[in-house]
């Protein structure tokens, strides 16, 4: 008998999540794209319960509003193609927009997941993550020389993704969901410290400002005189971490006055600010040119290795355009730029009207999960890419889902009624 159906035989559905649920929380700054391949494979699965009426859909007003924004954003692209008549030559292209249409469909199966227990598990899975991180980011440095990638191989996702895991453990700490507060906060330090290494510019900007978010949310817990001194131990940890990786702060800042004097002074756009500008250009000006429907993906990236060597005198070619907005503009016009901001803008609103009317630091943290996820990638997102990367992609879709599930869900029996509430501090069960 194969080995994986007698596992499967013996666990629970709930139990399975359990699982899940540790992989997609753990995996994106150590194992990379293994966050990718258990989130695909975990919603066709899904699709699969769904189908043969083992699983059951979960439709709340939160989930069916985000679902409404994402398909939007699907559907711009598609239509983009269509009318530029190059929906051959984008099919492959389409596969990224698969993560995002198995939201409301991994929604559905997460939501059998007690809420404690998801919560428990994202801040422990989060905080074995940053610890790993660390480790990772401290050899690709110092031994190896390079910009810390960690398990993505790329510097600027493996930094998005750790500062993630760094605004769990912090909100973790913050809420009392989990109580050994000590270990959270010292896995958060350990996550800047691997964020510091990527040598990542726009995700350095991005902690302190979710950090400041997650601390005001939880302001309420605390009494004045505990948020100041919150503050100032706050303060007093960024500048060892900083004072611990100025050689990186340095080298970095040092580069970026070198780009923006070389662009200035030379009109020199081979260095990595000089093409973001050029790119930047690029993009506002092909989307001036079909600002409704926009080029398609495959247009797009022929337009911008053309206007390279045409109007630079470069050969140089990328899939976006360092802008997570003027991507989506140029590739699907006002109609994905809109639809893409939507997506955006329905998470934030769903977190604040919990944070308004709940009470429950359960829901609470849920929705600092989904407002953490909204402020890094927004701040990485304009300078790099935002959406069409897997690990990206399928980490967004993590936050949004269990953030949205924990913030204002409810818990559903794998089929049949929706299961009993949990009441607020109840233990949980695995």
């Amino acid at each position: 008998m194969n080995p994986f159906t007698t596992l499967r035989r013996h666990l629970t559905p709930a139990q399975i999540n359990v699982y899940f649920s540790i992989v997609c929380f753990f995996s994106p700054p150590v194992l990379g794209s293994l966050v990718s391949i258990a989130f695909n494979a975990g919603g066709v699965w899904s699709a699969i319960l769904l189908a043969t009426k083992r699983r059951r859909f979960n439709i709340d007003r939160p989930m069916l509003a985000l679902t409404a924004a994402i398909y939007a954003y699907c559907a711009a692209m598609f239509l983009a193609s269509i009318v530029n008549g190059t929906l051959a030559a984008d099919l492959r292209l389409f596969l990224p927009l698969i993560t995002l249409l198995l939201f409301p469909i991994s929604y559905s199966t997460w939501s059998i997941t007690e809420k404690t227990t998801l919560a428990r598990i994202a801040i422990l899975a989060s905080a074995a993550a940053c610890f790993g991180a660390l480790v990772i980011a401290v050899i690709q440095y110092h031994w190896l020389g390079v910009r810390a990638e960690g398990g993505a191989g790329n510097a600027i996702v493996f930094a998005t993704v750790t500062c993630l895991a760094v605004m769990i453990c912090l909100a973790g700490a913050l809420s009392g969901i989990e109580k050994r507060w000590k270990l959270m906060v010292l896995a958060a330090i350990a996550g800047a410290m691997a964020v510091v290494y990527s040598a990542s510019r726009m995700i350095w900007v991005a902690v302190p400002i979710a950090g400041i978010v997650v601390l005001l949310i939880n302001r309420r817990r605390f009494t004045s005189a505990s948020v100041a001194r919150f503050a100032v131990i706050g303060v007093a940890v960024a500048l060892v971490i900083a004072a611990i990786g100025s050689r990186v702060i340095l080298d970095r800042t040092d580069f970026l006055v070198s780009d923006w004097d070389a662009l200035n002074a030379n009109g020199d756009h081979s260095t990595a600010l000089g093409l973001r500008v050029a790119m930047w250009e690029m993009g506002f000006s092909a989307f001036r040119e079909m600002p409704i429907f926009g080029h398609g993906i495959s247009a797009s990236r022929a337009l911008m290795k053309q206007g390279f060597q045409d109007q630079f005198g470069l050969n140089q070619g990328f899939s976006h355009f360092h802008n997570g907005f003027l991507t989506a503009l140029v590739e699907a016009g006002l109609l994905g730029g809109l639809a893409l901001a939507s997506i955006f803008v329905i998470a934030v609103s769903n977190a604040a009207r919990t944070l308004r009317v709940s009470a429950d630091p359960v829901e609470w943290f849920g929705a600092t999960v989904v407002l953490v996820a909204v402020i890094t990638y927004l701040t990485g997102g304009m300078t790099g890419i935002l959406i069409g990367h897997d690990i990206l992609d399928s980490t967004l879709m993590v936050f949004l889902i269990s953030g949205t599930y924990l913030a204002s869900g409810r818990t559903i029996a794998p089929t049949g009624k929706s299961a009993p509430a949990t009441a607020p501090g109840a233990s949980p069960q695995p």
